[in-house]
């Protein structure tokens, strides 16, 4: 079992999703989105690195990942992004897997003056635990030409069959050894612990509130 950080934008959710809770097992359609294209960037815990063959859009990761990238082909791709639920356009592999932790992201965004457009501010973000996703996220305005809303939500999924950069520096950190299969971060552990666990690994560099 391998653990993902999957960001599900709201108006993914809001449009075509169903909610779900902590401990339940998901299918979705996953995409490997540019990390500076998703809410202006500034992601650094949630990022995913997948290595293996592109064919048709779809990269086979060494470590057992099947994700929908925008490249088409290549004999052995080396990619860094964010991994994204898309329900929207062509149809995508959909990657099943445990639910182990959920975070609402808030995010911040400004209007520029002389402009009707509100544009997300990397620096003000911010993460909160919840135990279910919402169908419909918040928004409240927090003045003139500032506000901030709930943005969507940050899930570390669990994986069967996969291995990952988060999963062996969870392994690292609960003291496993070098040789621990995959799964070892989480077995034996209850799920209200597991995802306190799981939660120290996804963080953002939001300003203080």
């Amino acid at each position: 079992m391998g653990l993902w950080h999957v960001f599900y934008e709201d108006w993914q959710m809001e449009c075509c999703g169903t909610p779900f809770s902590v401990g339940d097992e998901v299918s979705w359609p996953l995409l490997l989105s540019e990390s500076g294209l998703v809410l202006g960037g500034g992601w650094h815990d949630q990022l995913t690195k997948v290595v293996g063959p592109v064919e048709g859009g779809v990269l086979r990761d060494e470590n057992g990942l099947e994700v929908a990238v925008r490249q088409r082909s290549g004999e052995r791709v080396r990619l860094v992004g964010l991994l994204t639920v898309e329900t929207h356009g062509a149809e995508l592999p959909e990657v099943r897997g445990r639910v182990r932790a959920l975070q609402v992201l808030t995010q911040g965004y400004v209007q520029p003056p002389d402009s009707e457009t509100w544009w997300p501010v990397p620096e003000e973000r911010w993460l909160r635990t919840v135990d279910r996703c919402p169908k419909w996220f918040a928004e409240s305005a927090t003045g003139k030409r500032s506000r901030r809303s709930d943005a969507g939500a940050v899930v570390t999924l669990d994986v069967p069959d996969t291995d990952s950069w988060l999963s062996y520096a969870v392994r690292k950190a609960s003291g496993l050894p070098e040789d621990a299969p995959p799964g070892a971060e989480t077995e034996g552990i209850d799920a209200h612990s597991s995802a306190a666990l799981l939660e120290t690994f996804s963080t953002v560099r939001g300003r203080p509130t």
